[in-house]
């Protein structure tokens, strides 16, 4: 006996777009069927033409709590994961306060956490100048892996790693075969004085970021992946300069893996006026021409998924009114999003909800070593799912925010795209708008 079935005629498996009944016992799917006999007598969920996918997977979220919870937290933030049809996703070290570089601040961390969870949350630990006496504990209370930033990272208790400090840390690291996330950025030591003189100036703050920065951190990333054989993840890739050099060090066999973010492809910068501070973020967002490449290399399978790296801050942060990208907070509030953005943008790319499954679910699942048991529907796999309907269309208001803060760059904008339901371990948590039951999530450890 089952516990119930979900219907559609659009599920999303690993072989594609089914009609199918999907059968659920204790929080797992047990099979994947085509017809039923008639003689049953167990409840389903006929969602229609609906898409039926496997609930989706950010891997890169700034949650903020403890510390800085007036920035967001894992109340606010699971509950709007929940409401975008996210059932797992990952909290990056910072900029919670402590930050996740010690196995102390890693109890603080899941301590703040436990009772607030309405999704699946894992946590990165972090790779700060001195902590590598910290790695080996770390792994062993369960962090998914490690993100170091090669540039300031904004967050004074979060210093940048050099190359120095990770080879220390790197042989650590591989022995355990868990991941290093990589922020990369190389800052020079040139005085941007465009931008000083004009710091609401969008054309200046893109230029005093350059994609060499980007570029020079990639090189080292994947020279220190190919003498370690550590698996090295790059994060939110934003400069198409690299894409070469990443598709040949995937093709040499090295373990590189690579994301991009949402307003990376949604977005570009001909359409961010100046002093339009919600748009800042590290590194930033480029010209199309540069996005368009970025769209290639994601349907090329070089870039391997998207995350939203959902970095909120207290609205004054950002400095709408003076405008400054020199002074505001740079993060894109955007978690609740990451489905209707990505589709959005994707089919105007003729991609398919084949597509969204592979860079939202199932390839995510993999750099956080869930790709056994999440990220497909698969028999043995755990019925997170998510229900959606990609004709559907919304606009993004305040009133449907459900990020602690409401400013985000996609306020206004009409997204394809309506999250229905989301399913926790086989509980529908999230219906149509309202919240069914939560605080059904919990920790996940590698």
């Amino acid at each position: 006996m089952v516990d119930f079935i979900i219907k559609s005629k659009n599920v999303i498996l690993p072989t594609g777009v089914k009609d199918a009944f999907v059968l659920i016992k204790d929080g797992l799917i047990v099979d994947i069927v085509s017809a039923l006999p008639g003689s049953l007598n167990i409840p389903i969920v006929d969602v229609g033409t609906a898409i039926l996918m496997a609930g989706i997977i950010d891997p890169h979220v700034h949650i903020n709590e403890p510390g800085r919870t007036d920035w967001e937290g894992f109340e606010t933030a699971t509950k709007a994961a929940l409401a975008g049809g996210i059932t797992t996703l990952v909290d990056m070290p910072l900029n919670s306060s402590p930050v996740t570089t010690s196995v102390k601040a890693f109890e603080e961390k899941l301590s703040a956490a436990t009772k607030n969870l309405h999704t699946n949350v894992g946590i990165w630990g972090g790779v700060v100048p001195g902590n590598e006496n910290e790695i080996v504990g770390l792994i062993e209370k369960g962090v998914l892996g490690f993100k170091a930033f090669l540039t300031h990272s904004g967050i004074d208790e979060f210093p940048n790693a050099t190359e120095e400090d990770l080879r220390k840390v790197l042989p650590v690291i591989a022995k355990h075969n868990v991941p290093l996330l990589v922020h990369c950025e190389l800052t020079d030591n040139v005085q941007h004085s465009a931008l000083n003189a004009q710091p609401n100036s969008y054309k200046n703050y893109l230029s005093s970021r350059p994609k060499k920065w980007e570029d020079d951190a990639i090189d080292l990333a994947i020279r220190l992946c190919e003498e370690y054989n550590c698996h090295t993840h790059i994060v939110h890739l934003s400069s198409a300069n690299t894409i070469e050099r990443i598709s040949k060090a995937k093709e040499q066999g090295l373990p590189l893996t690579v994301e991009t973010a949402q307003h990376y492809l949604y977005f570009s910068a001909e359409e961010i006026a100046d002093g339009q501070t919600q748009f800042k973020c590290a590194p930033p967002i480029r010209e199309s021409e540069n996005n368009e490449l970025l769209w290639q290399a994601l349907q090329d399978g070089i870039i391997d998924f998207v995350a939203t790296d959902h970095s909120p801050a207290p609205p004054k942060m950002k400095q709408l009114v003076t405008g400054s990208f020199t002074k505001a907070w740079g993060g894109i509030a955007s978690l609740q999003f990451a489905l209707p953005v990505l589709w959005t943008a994707a089919k105007r790319k003729s991609a398919s909800v084949n597509d969204i499954a592979k860079w939202l679910s199932e390839n995510p699942s993999h750099i956080i070593g869930k790709q056994k048991s999440k990220g497909k529907i698969a028999k043995g796999f755990d019925a997170d799912l998510v229900v959606w309907s990609p004709e559907k269309k919304f606009v993004v208001s305040e009133d449907i925010v459900q990020h602690k803060h409401k400013l985000t760059p996609y306020l206004g904008k009409e997204l394809y795209g309506v999250v229905e339901q989301t399913y926790l371990s086989g509980r529908k948590a999230y219906d149509n708008g309202a919240f069914i039951e939560l605080h059904q999530g919990k920790i996940i450890i590698r």
